[in-house]
């Protein structure tokens, strides 16, 4: 999903919108590698040697990569989405564009 990441950051440039990644290589250095080699521009969080099974996504509780959450600017979960692809790239893009409608960005 980078390349579809990486034209949302690009084009909600200036607007109240943050992406924010979890990265769930088991090596930090596999991680940082991955953030320059694909481009990324947004902050990418490492989930720990644990790979999947790590802190953060324990946490959040998340079964399937990607998991994708849409959260408004009060800290509440919108949306979760899982998996990859097409459909999941469109529902994500007109989740974020009705919450900046929303907030009248």
């Amino acid at each position: 999903m980078y390349p579809h990441e990486r034209s949302l950051v690009q084009r909600l440039e200036g607007k109240p919108f943050a992406l924010l990644g979890v990265n769930s290589d088991k090596s930090r250095d596999t991680a940082k590698n991955a953030t320059v080699s694909e481009k990324l521009t947004w902050r990418s969080f490492w989930n720990g040697s644990g790979g999947t099974s790590g802190p953060i996504s324990s946490a959040w509780q998340v079964r399937g990569w990607p998991t994708l959450y849409v959260i408004d600017d009060r800290g509440v979960i919108r949306h979760k989405f899982q998996g990859g692809g097409p459909d999941v790239e469109a529902k994500l893009d007109k989740a974020v564009e009705e919450l900046l409608k929303e907030i009248g960005s």
